[in-house]
Formats: C-alpha cells, sequence, structure tokens
C-alpha cells in the first residue's frame, strides 16, 4: 500500500498533486464548515424548539433564549416590521456556511478533471518520446483518473452537506416565523 502510494507519487505530474493537494484542504474545510453549523444549527432549533412550544401554550412573548427576543428587546411596540427584521437577520445567520458549500460541489469536479487532463497530457508526451505501449497509456490513464475520482468525491459531500444544512435553516426560519406570527397573534 505505501509503495503503491510511493509510486504514484513518483510518477505523478506535479499539478495533479497540486490538485490533490488542494482537493484535500477543500475536504477538510468542507467538513470543518459542515460539522460546526450542524451542531449549532441544531441546538438554535432546540432553543426556538422550545420557545415556540412555550407560545403555543400560553405564554405572551417568546423565552429569553428565542434570537426573537433580541429584537422584540428592543422595541416598546412591537410590530410586524420589527420581527420581520429579526427574520431577515436569523435567516442570514442561519444560511451561514452554505455558499462556500455550494461553491465547493460546484467547483471541485472541474479541479479534478484539470488534474486529469494535465496528467494526460504528460502521459501523451511519455508516448511521443518513448516507443508508447498500451501499458503506458493504460498505466498513464489509471493515475490521471485519480483527480477526477478525488474532485468528486469532495463535490459529494459538499452537496450532500451543502443540502442538510439547507433544511436545517429552512427548519429553523419556519420556527422562527411561527413564533413571530403568535407574537403577533397574542398582540392583537
Amino acid at each position: 500500500m505505501i509503495n503503491n502510494l510511493i509510486d504514484f507519487y513518483l510518477k505523478s505530474h506535479p499539478v495533479t498533486l497540486g490538485v490533490l493537494t488542494l482537493l484535500s484542504v477543500y475536504f477538510i474545510v468542507l467538513n470543518w464548515v459542515f460539522f460546526y453549523r450542524f451542531f449549532s444549527i441544531n441546538s438554535w432549533l432546540e432553543i426556538e424548539n422550545s420557545s415556540l412550544e412555550s407560545l403555543l401554550l400560553g405564554a405572551s412573548t417568546v423565552n429569553d433564549n428565542s434570537f426573537l427576543n433580541n429584537f422584540i428587546k428592543t422595541s416598546t411596540n412591537i410590530n410586524k416590521e420589527i420581527l420581520d427584521l429579526g427574520m431577515l437577520a436569523a435567516t442570514k445567520e442561519a444560511t451561514k456556511g452554505l455558499s462556500l458549500l455550494s461553491i465547493f460541489a460546484s467547483t471541485t469536479p472541474f479541479i479534478g478533471l484539470f488534474g486529469t487532463v494535465v496528467s494526460i497530457l504528460d502521459t501523451f508526451t511519455h508516448i511521443g518520446q518513448s516507443s508508447g505501449s498500451m501499458s503506458v497509456i493504460s498505466s498513464g490513464v489509471s493515475d490521471a483518473l485519480v483527480a477526477t475520482a478525488a474532485g468528486i468525491f469532495v463535490a459529494i459531500f459538499a452537496y450532500t452537506y451543502h443540502q442538510i444544512l439547507k433544511r436545517k435553516s429552512f427548519e429553523l426560519v419556519s420556527l422562527l416565523q411561527m413564533q413571530s406570527d403568535a407574537v403577533l397573534s397574542r398582540k392583537v
């Protein structure tokens, strides 16, 4: 296994190795963003769910820990505009990191493909310099395709993480909207 990795490293084009390094960094970053945002949104969801339950059971306003409480406290007159401002701020906070995951999901296959193309060009250069047989072509192409596979691998995780966080953000904003509607209905 180690010998195969060393052999791959020695045979690969520097651009391909750079592409694999970049994709590794992308993979580390997207995992960090996902897990950080996932756990923070989940804890935020618990707070807002608890606040909504207390509102539905008869409380006159949201819990102290609710995100909307910051906007309700700043105004003596609770109105739709203040709560809408709170909703916009919450939406902005809940969707942090989604654009980065989206960018990673859409660009990593192309980055991997770039590494593959450069490596295949390098293979054809070696074929032209020596008497190329099918074994030279097949080993060069198989090594080249590693970059594309790595790009697709990272893209799958980025897209999946993006969709999970997008859904969690939607749930959170929905809970906040229900709280906002409940507060406004109590006011009337």
